[in-house]
């Protein structure tokens, strides 16, 4: 049967043609695919990505206060080996 007056030769590769087009169109809806899923994904992970930086902003917000409590930690364990120094002379007369 021909087609437009074409021979079967080129009736045939036109078929192949026309098959190799919609292999060539699946793929590329294929590809197409994974592209906006991995697309969707990493919308995804930067969103967290964001949620975790805006945490740790107000998370680090009160950083001021970090200074003054290491002083109060420091007076605390000053405190601390006063006492343990007294107790040590102290207990030392107490055995003798």
């Amino acid at each position: 049967m021909y087609l437009l007056g074409l021979t079967s030769t080129q009736e045939r590769l036109w078929w192949v043609t026309l098959g190799l087009g919609l292999i060539v169109l699946v793929a590329v809806a294929a590809f197409l695919t994974m592209l906006v899923s991995l697309v969707r994904t990493i919308e995804k992970r930067v969103d967290l990505i964001r949620a975790t930086l805006d945490q740790a902003a107000s998370n680090t917000s009160d950083s001021a206060l970090i200074a003054k409590t290491g002083d109060c930690v420091d007076a605390v364990l000053s405190e601390g080996l006063e006492h343990h120094l007294f107790l040590g002379r102290v207990l030392d007369k107490v055995r003798s």
